[in-house]
């Protein structure tokens, strides 16, 4: 291969690279806005309790079942 086609398909691969990199930058731009703008949802001390409560249940259940 010649040094001038080397470069021509170094030139080509680059600019495809540059074509994705754009429409991936945009894709990843749009995400991160939505994600921002949603309110994370916060549990209080009785409802983290409860669920530990459970998950606890559940894991003495499956370890009672296992004997």
């Amino acid at each position: 291969m010649e040094i001038n086609q080397i470069l021509i398909a170094i030139d080509a691969e680059i600019q495809r690279l540059k074509e994705a990199r754009t429409i991936l930058s945009g894709l990843s731009g749009r995400h991160t806005r939505q994600a921002s703008s949603r309110k994370r949802r916060h549990l209080s001390a009785q409802a983290r309790a409860r669920i530990a409560a459970a998950q606890k249940a559940r894991w003495a259940k499956l370890k009672k079942q296992a004997k």
